[in-house]
């Protein structure tokens, strides 16, 4: 591995399980380690100085200190997945609810069954391997290396459909090779003035425009200074342009910022601007433009309408769907190519950007923004941006279309429960060469491929609920003179600390404090780190205080 290269998860076990065997080995004689597996349902304190946990098998532990890592959890259904289940199960159709992919039973999916899958990120990506490859499929490439999938036989058609109506953008593997990366709104300057604010912090209003200007800054200093030959220009007169029209009111969604890019970048597809990142398919760009040169060519071939990926009599597998491979195969290539450099620095500015941001102190942000915009808009586009499959995944992807295993709806699919037929009917659309095109397709199996939304009190793990239940945790409530909400998260203090017990602490994405846990690469002092550092100091200071109590109680035990 390299400081540039994506860990597989089976290589992520094999060094996490290497590290800890490391961690025995240089441990102190006076530490010892035991395992004792089970399913913990609750932890209770019999007296100040002693908790124990109890496990579903009727055993119990003792312990002075209880550190509770949960990692992500499943919840109780939505009251939405609770309607969609039960027109399922009238009907006599099939619906899977949010869970964890890999978690799911999915050897009951008939061979051949058309199945909508809504949702495009990580947990959809784990589905299409799962169903195709996890099937008895195998991915091969041919003489000019171009990859191509040979089913089994066994797989299911995957029609895939979102809000965006792409897969999350490719992991980077590119380097910089132009001047350094830089945050230049975002920096130390920036959390000094958010410190002396006292008015709450909005995100939409006071960050996302710094957010965007850092990113614009941080894609064309590179492609100027690391690729000069394909730009007109040079960085500092395009900089000085670039910084006064981002300046300005709406200036990173605006035309002006348009005509700037346009006439210093002659190649479309070297051009980066915000709003068509986000919702490729909401934009008549690059990708629509190629498939319209392709679609042209393949017509001139075959002198017949092209049917380039797709499968005749089959709805929504038209131009949407030759759309989304087409930006697929765009993002691949900006993304994985040493000359397409700039993503790396895109990738890099919005990581360093997200860590600066993650450090706000909670009580700064005003309540719609705690509760609703930073878990949602935020983070979900730091995940579509960053956080993304590798890019062997998505060429996978786009090998399985070849296959006729996968199809793509597009974007803003639209599911509707048809009573009259008993049948799931999901649309979308995009921009192609047409103008904007619907797709759609009826089913009688529905996946919805995204993780269960993370509230503690309505998790599927019991003992989280009796944390709150307990009043041991409680959920992050914020209100203000315009919003009132949750962030279905527990509460912790400073190390981790659970507010109702000074003994419990807490870590992992069901806790109030942001981590950016994915990322851990070298030189970047990871955010997950210094987490877990400040929960380890408290665990000591914790267990120091406690072995220091029970040294002033033994000496009055031995009188009496």
């Amino acid at each position: 591995m390299t400081d540039r290269g994506f860990p597989t998860r089976r290589l992520n076990n094999a060094y996490l399980s290497w590290a800890y065997e490391e961690v025995l080995q240089r441990a102190s004689d006076r530490v010892s380690v035991a395992w004792q597996q089970g399913f913990a349902t609750s932890v209770e304190a019999p007296d100040e100085a002693t908790r124990v946990v109890r496990l579903r098998s009727g055993e119990v532990l003792t312990a002075d200190l209880v550190l509770h890592a949960l990692g992500h959890n499943g919840s109780q259904p939505s009251a939405e997945a609770i309607r969609i289940g039960e027109f399922a199960e009238q009907h006599g159709l099939d619906y899977v609810a949010p869970a964890f992919t890999a978690d799911i039973d999915l050897d009951w999916v008939p061979a051949g069954e058309d199945v909508v899958v809504r949702g495009m990120g990580l947990a959809a990506v784990d589905l299409a391997v799962l169903l195709a490859e996890g099937r008895g499929g195998r991915f091969e490439r041919d003489a000019d290396g171009a990859l191509r999938y040979l089913p089994s036989g066994r797989e299911p058609v995957l029609h895939f459909g979102s809000r965006r109506g792409v897969p999350y953008r490719s992991k980077v593997t590119s380097s910089p090779i132009g001047d350094p990366v830089q945050l230049e709104l975002l920096g130390d300057d920036f959390r000094e003035r958010i410190a002396a604010r006292d008015e709450p912090l909005d995100f939409e209003r006071d960050i996302w425009p710094l957010v965007a200007a850092e990113l614009l800054l941080g894609y064309y200093r590179e492609l100027f200074t690391g690729h000069p030959d394909r730009v007109l220009g040079d960085w500092p007169g395009f900089a000085a342009a670039l910084r006064g029209i981002l300046a300005a009111d709406g200036g990173f969604e605006s035309d002006a910022l348009t005509r700037l890019i346009a006439d210093h970048v002659p190649e479309p597809e070297d051009r980066f601007e915000i709003a068509e990142f986000d919702r490729p398919l909401d934009f008549a760009g690059v990708d629509a433009a190629a498939v319209a040169s392709s679609a042209a060519s393949s017509a001139a071939a075959t002198d017949a309408a092209p049917a380039t990926r797709v499968p005749s009599g089959r709805e929504g597998a038209g131009a949407v769907h030759r759309r989304v491979i087409a930006h697929i195969e765009r993002d691949l290539r900006q993304r994985t190519r040493t000359e397409n450099s700039a993503a790396q620095a895109l990738f890099l500015t919005m990581l360093f950007s997200f860590i600066s941001i993650a450090e706000i102190p909670a009580e700064k942000w005003n309540a719609r923004t705690r509760t609703r915009v930073l878990p949602g808009r935020w983070h979900t586009f730091f995940s579509y941006l960053a956080s993304g499959p590798p890019g062997e995944r998505l060429e996978e992807l786009v090998a399985l279309a070849d296959a006729g295993i996968v199809r793509f709806l597009g974007g803003d699919v639209e599911l509707r429960l048809d009573e009259a037929h008993g049948r799931f009917v999901a649309s979308g659309s995009a921009e192609t060469p047409g103008g904007r095109t619907r797709s759609r397709i009826d089913s009688t199996v529905l996946i919805d491929a995204w993780l269960p939304e993370a509230q503690a009190v309505r998790s599927d793990n019991p003992l989280l609920r009796g944390l709150v239940a307990d009043g041991i945790a409680e959920e992050v409530r914020i209100a203000d003179a315009e919003h009132d909400g949750s962030t279905g998260q527990i509460v912790i203090e400073s190390g981790g600390v659970l507010p109702g017990d000074p003994r419990q602490f807490a870590l992992g994405p069901f806790t109030s404090i942001p981590g950016a846990g994915a990322f851990t690469r070298p030189g970047i002092d990871s955010l997950s780190f210094r987490l877990h550092d400040r929960c380890a100091r408290a665990i000591l200071a914790a267990a120091a205080r406690s072995a220091s109590l029970q040294r002033a109680v033994e000496p009055q035990l031995a009188i009496r």
